[in-house]
């Protein structure tokens, strides 16, 4: 295919710009003006086009995009303009932003600047700082040629960041998720119910004027710890803790910089929504936000997913554009409001456990794996080794209890851990308890602790410039890159050294994350690194199991270890056995991990349950 390299030039002014609109908005905005293109077909020169809209159709039409592969920086906005104003689709897309996230993202960042700056190929310009507020009839002849050279420079920058990522080896199977991503947002095909989401979002606003009055008359409950902890307790939520730096005691976890807190902003239950924003001052729920989100995307046409490709440090797909379809609660009624198109139904499974599974595969604790693969009640058989019982006898909350250790105590989590995370749960139990119960888990499953220890030999070996196999084909450490996984890519640990914490002089690890211009230091340890690994390879696996998916079936998302995809009404049957036989199918590299699925269709996202 040939290499086709883009980037818009567009209106933007201090009130229409993307740091005030998502992209879906700022693109479909009617104030929105294509200033001028600039496009790249394979070595050749750069060409710069500026016109109206009917000369920018003509001018990009001369290019071969149904035969070749599309690149910008940041695609997501330049393919939706080429998608949702003129109606292109390339065959390809490639995306030098997502390449670089993969790549680049701890230690130089996503910008073309500090990327092309890294690489020492050029010096990007600043010519779009004097564009704001002006139309295309606005600038000068010379104006608009120094505008041009500014454009035609970006595009000849990301062409060359292309061929360095390229050089690099950049895995074609990642290059494939990244189009298969971008189409997500990039040719949307899901709806909106918007009478629905209308009717609900008056329930919201007077469910919420009638509890902001309540609010209004008992401010002495809201702003007492005491009596705010009883209004949540009452309403279903076990009040947030944590250990108060002042007394050392247990204390209310209420405040603004408490995350668990603010996690009750997006609780399933909007009275609890409105409860916790009185008490931060938050002046609308997040369930309102979306909501009134959502009705106006309908109201621009069809629903786009915006997903940021490796989002986090071990891969994992993101939210994107303030729609955060990763973290919908499971019951909101938003999920009810996503339709596929008329005649096709939506089909969603989720990955069972993946990484619990594929922590006792690399831990190679094989009676655990074997448990995976018969199918036993792995959760069951926690409690029973916790409780001293038989199978038979464990009850429902002890269960649960089997459960959380078995999903939170693979990575070295302690006692007093544990027993927040139970208390988050509801589920109230002595710390003594939670200290037996965590050591009944590692000497249950020996092999797990056996491999923090392993993963800490391979911090040292990181530090020292080493190679060590972490399990062979699967993960290796190769000096200061970091742990080459299977794909080709790598965990990266920029800087690792040896830190003492000022304030209790314990020695530990840190390595260096780049936030903006901060730049962050993080402890590491051998059971952090365990828990990097297993996401990276789940979110790997999910990766492989997509793309065997969009082989017959149209993906339109993917929420943590779930795909979601689009199939014919009458192949509902067919296409929900064949999403589940494909998200069973083992990578090469790991023909031996027990995975498994669970799933359904429906004619919206919410049936799916």
């Amino acid at each position: 295919m040939q290499i086709l390299t883009i980037d818009f030039e567009t209106y933007y002014d201090k009130q229409y710009s993307l740091s005030k609109y998502t992209t879906e908005e700022y693109i479909r905005h009617e104030d929105f003006e294509v200033i001028g293109v600039a496009v790249k077909l394979n070595d050749d020169s750069t060409q710069w086009y500026t016109g109206d809209k009917q000369g920018v159709d003509g001018f990009l039409r001369q290019f071969p995009w149904e035969d070749s592969v599309a690149i910008a920086h940041n695609a997501m906005f330049d393919m939706a303009i080429l998608s949702w104003r003129f109606g292109i689709k390339p065959k390809r897309i490639a995306d030098t932003l997502s390449m670089a996230r993969a790549l680049h993202s701890l230690e130089v960042g996503g910008s073309l600047k500090a990327l092309t700056e890294h690489y020492g190929l050029g010096e990007k310009g600043t010519e779009v700082l004097n564009a704001i507020g002006k139309r295309r009839e606005d600038f000068s002849e010379e104006d608009l040629i120094s505008y041009g050279a500014y454009c035609v420079n970006d595009v000849e920058l990301t062409y060359k960041l292309f061929g360095c990522f390229m050089k690099q080896r950049f895995p074609v199977s990642e290059l494939n998720l990244i189009d298969l991503t971008l189409r997500m947002f990039t040719e949307p095909v899901l709806q909106v119910g918007r009478e629905l989401l209308e009717d609900h979002l008056s329930e919201i606003q007077a469910m919420k004027a009638e509890w902001l009055a309540k609010a209004e008359v008992d401010r002495k409950q809201i702003m007492s710890n005491k009596q705010f902890a009883e209004l949540l307790t009452l309403n279903g939520v076990t009040p947030p803790t944590k250990i108060s730096p002042t007394t050392g005691k247990e204390t209310f976890a209420f405040a603004k910089t408490d995350q668990n807190f603010r996690d009750l902003l997006e609780h399933d239950n909007p009275i609890i929504q409105v409860l916790v924003g009185a008490r931060l001052g938050v002046k609308s729920t997040i369930e309102e936000t979306r909501t009134q989100r959502f009705i106006d995307i309908s109201r621009r046409g069809s629903l786009p997913i915006p997903l940021r490709y490796y989002a986090a440090h071990t891969g994992r797909w993101g939210g994107d554009d303030k729609v955060n379809m990763q973290n919908l609660p499971r019951t909101s009624i938003l999920k009810s409001a996503i339709l596929p198109p008329t005649g096709s139904v939506f089909v969603d499974v989720d990955s069972s456990q993946i990484e619990a599974r594929t922590l006792a595969w690399l831990a190679q604790q094989y009676d655990l794996v074997e448990a995976f693969n018969r199918g036993d009640d792995v959760y069951r058989i926690m409690a029973s080794a916790i409780y001293g019982k038989d199978e038979s006898e464990i009850t429902k909350d002890e269960r649960f209890v089997g459960k959380t250790t078995i999903l939170g105590a693979g990575y070295g989590m302690g006692h007093r851990k544990f027993q927040a995370q139970l208390k988050n749960f509801g589920v109230d139990l002595e710390l003594d308890e939670c200290e037996r119960t965590i050591k009944v888990y590692r000497q249950t499953y020996r092999e797990i602790p056996a491999l923090w220890s392993h993963c800490n030999e391979a911090l040292v070996a990181m530090m020292q410039d080493q190679q060590l196999a972490i399990l062979d084909k699967v993960a290796t450490v190769v000096g200061r890159k970091g742990i080459r996984l299977p794909n080709g890519l790598f965990l990266k640990y920029p800087n690792l050294r040896k830190h003492q914490d000022p304030d209790s002089g314990k020695v530990e690890l840190v390595y260096d994350t780049k936030r903006g211009k901060a730049v962050i230091p993080n402890r590491i340890y051998g059971g952090k690194i365990v828990e990097n690994i297993c996401q990276a390879l789940a979110r790997i696996i999910i990766g492989y199991q997509m793309a065997q998916v969009a082989k017959r079936y149209r993906v339109v998302m993917t929420v943590h270890d779930a795909i979601g995809c689009i199939a014919p009404e009458n192949e509902a049957e067919e296409a929900i056995e064949y999403v589940k036989e494909c998200m069973k199918k083992r990578p090469v590299w790991a023909h031996d991990l027990p995975l498994d699925c669970e799933g359904s269709y429906g004619y919206s996202y919410g049936e799916c349950k």
